[in-house]
């Protein structure tokens, strides 16, 4: 069996990686790569560390990409909605890695991105992709929303320590991303002298994923739970880590509620020492540590992922394994890159 596979937003970084993954996945085949202002390119010219250089990028027009069983959509915001919805619509598994359908309700939705969704009438539809928590919905998925990347390394942390009553708020997540998660678009703030040697907060109170954290954990819990969110940009290519702290309700239990909610899973590991984002580069793995504040009362919980691996590419490869009925970790490895 061989599943044939649409990569559109082939020459962002999240594309990119897209299409490493799909190249060494058993079972799956690059059958069309799509992408905008690189559309006639060929992929070398884009992705020169890939292989099969000679491919080409085409124009991102959904019947184009008629006749293939997968779709990988890595667009930026507002730019997948209408071609993810046509592609879904023509019986393409379609695994979104923008945001256009990770909220589940219009107001949701406008509340986090300032604007009314064009189909509000299909968020409903989609399934949100984060396997360690809402893995058992995904089998036979046609529609999948792919969480952003802080989103990941929060819910991860957090969810289950609030589902089994061990902790409460306030919570606090501080996140830390490299550069490669802000996208590859030309920006005068990420230049390399904008963005070397310094550390800075951004989207203090505004982000976008912070409605979108909260959204995750309501979905755990069953009840609204508000999230103090707040960004870094540091100086490095790709990684994430974030620490997150909430009020502690049962001293000696977090460590170990999270390693029995992990405990079976393919690509997260609690570890007895606080993670490094170097320690999962080019994987889908996440690294979770557990402490407890006694003077304070808080648990700090951190979280270490890839923000191109298990933030979006990798953990597209896995809901797509999922809802296909493939081995969760086919393509994908739990190994990351050192030095």
């Amino acid at each position: 069996m061989t599943l044939k596979v649409a990569v559109l937003g082939a020459s962002g970084y999240a594309g990119g990686e897209l299409i490493r993954l799909v190249d060494d996945h058993p079972v799956m085949e690059i059958a069309y790569l799509g992408a905008h202002s690189r559309a006639g390119s060929r992929l070398g010219d884009v992705h020169p560390h890939l292989g099969g250089g000679a491919r080409r990028l085409e124009p991102i027009r959904s019947e184009l990409a008629d006749g293939t069983d997968i779709a990988f959509l890595g667009l930026p915001h507002g730019s997948s909605w209408e071609t993810a919805h046509l592609l879904a619509e023509a019986g393409v598994a379609v695994f979104d890695l923008g945001s256009d359908y990770r909220m589940d309700t219009p107001e949701r939705y406008e509340a986090a991105y300032g604007s009314p969704h064009p189909l509000p009438a299909e968020l409903a539809a989609w399934l949100y992709g984060l396997p360690e928590l809402f893995g058992d919905t995904l089998p036979g998925a046609r529609r999948v929303a792919v969480p952003g990347c802080y989103p990941t390394s929060a819910l991860l942390g957090l969810a289950p320590l609030l589902s089994a009553g061990v902790i409460s708020g306030p919570i606090v997540v501080d996140s830390m991303s490299g550069v490669t998660g802000a996208g590859r678009g030309l920006r005068a703030d990420l230049h390399y002298g904008a963005v070397d040697e310094s550390v800075r907060a951004y989207g203090i109170t505004t982000h976008r994923h912070r409605p979108e954290i909260e959204m995750g954990l309501e979905a755990v819990i069953s009840v609204p739970e508000a999230v103090q969110f707040t960004p870094h940009l540091v100086p490095m290519q790709r990684g994430i880590l974030s620490t997150c702290s909430a009020t502690l309700t049962a001293m000696g239990a977090i460590e170990p509620v999270l390693r029995e909610a992990y405990d079976r899973t393919a690509f997260v590991d609690v570890i007895d020492v606080p993670p490094q984002t170097r320690w999962v580069v080019g994987s889908n793995r996440a690294l979770i540590h557990a402490a407890e504040d006694g003077p304070t009362g808080r648990a700090i919980v951190t979280v270490a992922i890839d923000n191109l691996g298990k933030g979006a590419a990798g953990q597209a490869i896995q809901c797509a394994n999922l809802a296909l009925g493939l081995p969760e970790a086919s393509g994908l490895t739990a190994v990351g890159w050192l030095p």
